[in-house]
């Protein structure tokens, strides 16, 4: 499962149906505050934290996720080529949506993963990735 989180419904509805094309089973999130509670109540692989969304500073629900669940693996994704450095220090890897969704896709299976957090729908690009911890 991975975990979208962006303030824009209509961002997060093009990312899922994506991702889902791809084979990913996804859950969104439009506040760090549900990005939190779902993260709290199922395993997640990854979470794609969108930059910049109004009403939502990226750095402080990275902060959160990570100083509550260290291992969630997060892909910040942006617009912006530069980043701020303390912003880069609490995500695992950084996309920028003008790259191919392939870029995104080796992204995402590059992710450490555990057999708790799989997404075993995938064939072809988005391969099934249920690796043993």
């Amino acid at each position: 499962m991975l975990l979208c989180v962006d303030n824009s419904s209509h961002s997060l509805r093009v990312r899922k149906a994506t991702l889902e094309h791809l084979g990913y089973s996804v859950s969104t999130a439009t506040s760090a505050a549900a990005a939190l509670t779902m993260l709290e109540q199922m395993a997640v692989a990854a979470v794609l934290l969108e930059y910049k969304s109004e009403g939502m500073d990226a750095e402080a629900v990275a902060h959160h996720i990570k100083q509550r669940f260290p291992d969630q693996p997060i892909i910040l994704l942006s617009a912006y080529a530069e980043m701020p450095e303390a912003l880069l220090w609490l995500v695992d890897e950084y996309v920028m949506r003008s790259e191919p969704v392939e870029r995104l896709v080796e992204v995402i299976e590059r992710m450490p993963r555990r057999s708790d957090k799989a997404v075993p729908r995938a064939t072809g690009m988005a391969r099934a990735y249920h690796r043993t911890a």
